[in-house]
């Protein structure tokens, strides 16, 4: 190679459970690189051993990606040819390769993406689920308020949505989708491609219960049915819409006000959060307070 000829980054596809799910131009990329920049060099050295690789590896990871990229990047600008892997599938997508991937285009070195493994197209493919559109949300926040939080900017997305979560927090996961997003159609993917492969597909309620028992292992992937209406551009609602809507306002008060907030303040704070008028959480309060009222009232029967 030319010296002062900048090298390349190769984003390397790996096995997300079979080893034998690498295709041939992924091996060749990996013997040939000068070296091999790994999220967790030994998870990498697995899979090299496998298939009898050689090639040094180095550690780049969240915790050193800073440092390790800026370094990386010289390299290649030097003529070094750099294969990415993650711990699994496709890099940059959801892991520390997105930041090393946007280091080396504002430097202008060539960035080569390999096709290959990829637990998203994996999962969305045999999910039984509209697979046309879809939007990808990687992992959910990891603290209940901001997850919450997040799952209530879906709350209108028609497109499938495809998310990452981990194990143990998957049953919270669950129950603030059913809270928040209510009942939908939903595949839960585990361990995609190794022995214990699983997909159960059934409503959330159903998943609830299906996991609800035990401690599921593994990684997995959640495929949600998209939303079916939304308010339009008109807002207009229908009448389960509405009911839906006005179900969660009063939720979101109540969990405010239990989590130590006046009723004021956590009118606003639900105003805010969900992009409504404050009146129109009020007029929610008050239809649930006169109806109480009327249900209290011996004249009312």
């Amino acid at each position: 190679m030319e010296k002062n000829k900048p090298g390349v980054l190769y984003l390397c596809p790996t096995p997300i459970g079979n080893l034998e799910d690498i295709t041939l131009r992924a091996l060749r990329i990996l013997k040939e690189a000068d070296y091999i920049a790994a999220e967790d060099t030994r998870v990498t050295k697995k899979l090299l051993n496998y298939y009898g690789i050689k090639t040094p590896l180095v550690s780049y990871r969240e915790q050193n990606k800073e440092i390790m990229g800026k370094k990386i990047v010289e390299d290649i600008l030097e003529g070094k040819r750099v294969a990415l892997v993650s711990d699994a599938g496709t890099p940059g997508i959801s892991d520390p390769g997105e930041d090393l991937v946007k280091k080396a285009v504002n430097a202008g070195v060539p960035v080569v993406p390999l096709p290959g493994p990829s637990a998203v197209i994996c999962a969305i493919s045999a999910s039984g689920l509209s697979t046309s559109k879809f939007a990808f949300e990687g992992f959910l926040p990891q603290k209940s308020a901001e997850r919450r939080k997040q799952l209530k900017k879906l709350r209108d997305e028609k497109r499938t949505i495809v998310i990452y979560e981990a194990p143990h927090r998957l049953l919270k996961s669950l129950s603030d989708i059913k809270d928040i997003l209510g009942e939908r159609k939903i595949t839960v993917a585990r361990e995609i491609t190794k022995l214990h492969e699983e997909f159960f597909r059934g409503t959330v309620s159903e998943a609830i219960e299906k996991f609800g028992g035990a401690k599921p292992k593994g990684e997995i992937v959640l495929v949600i049915e998209g939303a079916k209406s939304g308010t339009g551009s008109t807002g207009e609602v229908d009448l389960c819409e509405k009911e839906d809507i006005d179900k969660i306002i009063r939720q979101e008060v109540e969990n405010k006000i239990k989590s130590g907030m006046d009723k004021k303040e956590a009118m606003k704070a639900v105003a805010r959060e969900l992009s409504i008028s404050k009146r129109k959480v009020y007029q929610v309060l008050l239809e649930e307070k006169n109806y109480n009222r009327y249900k209290e009232c011996p004249y009312g029967k």
